[in-house]
């Protein structure tokens, strides 16, 4: 084995200029297959914890139905319950209790339909992004019970701004009539105009105290240390609501099923950009495929004798192919470490996206977006490649055993 390798190795600079050629084409698709899928799936993660870090979390305890159909009643009646369990399950970053309501909200001027949505000031700015959004005013603090915080462009349809007052009106936990009057407090701007349109945030105690409802909450909202560990919390969240027969009204939905668009707009990314890849990957295949068909004609003559001394066809289609593997991974291996080195500096430096702020922005996605290496984009791609350039070796490889001695000593 170790001779023929020494041999195959000697055979492929036999014609330096193409093997290089070769090599240079697996590295540079390598390389780019490992910084387009470490820059993809960056993107992803980017656009999944913005997302989550505006109102979602990563993942939420809630009474079972409330993700279809949000009603009023559908409530998680002991938070303090919840909330001990949350204390025990590893790989939580954070979490917080909110509860919302659709109401009517005027000003002097305009009327909308708007969620309000209660929350805990202190514990809130440690799960979501909202306290840095607020352009204008300030955030609310945990006294305040009846000042709110509203959206930009809420602000703008309902044309009013900083100290006005909000009329809101809802219906009840109880079927009572829900009705108070706000001061904005603060005016943030997300990014993403759905929700700086329809949310109007206030204090989670003024809010049950207006929505008749005592202690309960909608959402227990949480956030993982990393999107990695959201199955192994879920899972852990379940497990323990089981042990305490919380299980039989409470849910625990991530964020794919709480946000379906947002994955179902990262899977057709993903298929277009695997499309893309495989196209380039075919594009080397036929390179590879190109380069070993015409070095065995070449060398014909060179087979012809070798089997006429003796060496069996099965042995020169072992070492041909061997100079393919010794190819492919010295191209690989060139293409991995400089695919990985320009992703670790990406990674650090970020790339600016220009002129496509506005487009980036309804997503609530920077315009600097940073690669992210990973073991996956470090070595899927490579073994694609890997793959795909052994097999279209293999073609070019097996006509050798079609030759016959005679013929193939009188090839010139």
């Amino acid at each position: 084995m170790s001779i023929e390798l020494k041999m195959a190795w000697r055979n492929i600079w036999r014609n330096p200029r193409r093997t290089l050629l070769t090599i240079s084409a697996i590295a540079f698709a390598s390389m780019i297959l490992v910084f387009m899928l470490s820059f993809q799936l960056g993107c992803y993660e980017t656009m999944i914890n913005t997302s989550v870090k505006i109102s979602t979390g990563h993942l939420q305890v809630q009474a079972k139905g409330y993700l279809k159909d949000k009603k009023m009643r559908l409530v998680i009646k002991d938070p303090d319950q919840v909330a001990r369990v949350l204390d025990t399950v590893q790989g939580i970053d954070a979490y917080t209790f909110r509860a919302s309501g659709f109401s009517l909200v005027s000003s002097d001027k305009r009327t909308y339909g708007v969620v309000v949505t209660g929350i805990d000031p202190i514990r809130e700015a440690s799960v979501s992004t909202i306290k840095s959004l607020v352009r204008k005013g300030f955030y609310l603090k945990e006294e305040d019970a009846y000042t709110a915080l509203i959206g930009e462009l809420l602000s703008h349809n309902l044309k009013v701004d900083i100290n006005d007052e909000l009329i809101i009106l809802g219906q009840g936990r109880d079927g009572s009539i829900a009705a108070a009057v706000l001061t904005i407090k603060g005016i943030f701007n997300s990014g993403i105009d759905e929700f700086d349109r329809n949310v109007i945030m206030m204090g989670l105690k003024g809010f049950q105290e207006i929505f008749s409802m005592g202690k309960s909450v909608h959402e227990a909202v949480i956030t993982a240390d990393s999107l990695g560990d959201i199955s192994m919390v879920k899972q852990a969240i379940q497990n323990n609501f089981s042990n305490a027969k919380e299980d039989e009204y409470l849910a625990v939905p991530d964020w794919m099923e709480i946000m379906p668009g947002l994955l179902q707009g990262i899977q057709m990314d993903l298929v277009s950009g695997i499309i893309m890849y495989i196209i380039l990957v075919i594009v080397v295949a036929f390179s590879i495929f190109n380069t070993f068909l015409m070095a065995i004609f070449e060398r014909t003559r060179e087979f012809g004798v070798m089997m006429a001394i003796g060496t069996t066809p099965s042995r020169i289609t072992k070492l041909v192919m061997f100079e393919s593997i010794c190819m492919t991974i010295v191209g690989i291996v060139l293409g991995i470490i400089i695919g990985s080195l320009v992703t670790l500096y990406f990674q650090n430096k970020g790339i600016y996206i220009a002129g496509t702020q506005d487009i980036l922005k309804q997503y609530g996605i920077p315009d600097r977006l940073y690669p992210r290496l990973s073991l996956i984009s470090a070595a899927a791609g490579p073994l694609v490649v890997f793959v795909i350039t052994f097999v279209s070796s293999v073609f070019p490889a097996l006509k050798i055993r079609k030759l016959k001695p005679v013929e193939a000593m009188n090839n010139v």
